[in-house]
């Protein structure tokens, strides 16, 4: 909570009001989320030249657990790119009127909560591939995330 409020500060001191800041909790995640995958991806370099690691290169397993870092790099900045598509829509005159701010709020927890189920699910399904359907979840809250936002920033 701390992080989120100086970040509020911070913008104050730029001259923007708290309306038009970006929604700093997907700030402040998305640049931990980059630091979570950078962290797990210097964990599988320290073992990558182990011909076996999670049963060889090509291994399910193993792609999987790759893709789920590089899913912690890539969710990571996008939610940080949010933040900032966000203020721009949130500075607008006519946003409260258009609805904006519902949809900009349920468009950052959804882009949320699937940066971290996305991971989750990579490494779920390389540990039991019969968890495969559980990638629904990640797909369906960052694909509605991403359409709530692109409705914003294309009514803007």
């Amino acid at each position: 909570m701390w992080a989120g409020a100086s970040l509020i500060g911070l913008y104050a001191a730029m001259g923007m009001t708290r309306a038009s800041a970006p929604p700093a909790v997907n700030e402040v995640f998305g640049w931990s989320w980059v630091a979570v995958g950078l962290a797990a991806g210097a964990w599988l370099g320290m073992h990558f030249q182990k011909p076996d690691f999670l049963g060889g290169y090509q291994s399910y397993p193993r792609r999987l657990v790759r893709l789920g870092h590089i899913a912690c790099v890539a969710l990571g900045l996008m939610n940080v790119l949010f933040a900032h598509s966000a203020a721009r829509c949130l500075a607008t005159g006519a946003a409260a009127a258009s609805g904006t701010p519902s949809r900009i709020a349920a468009a950052a927890w959804l882009l949320i909560v699937g940066a971290i189920t996305m991971p989750l699910c990579c490494g779920l399904t390389a540990w039991r591939p019969a968890l495969k359907p559980a990638f629904v979840v990640p797909v369906a809250t960052l694909l509605t995330g991403v359409i709530l936002t692109a409705l914003e920033v294309a009514a803007r």
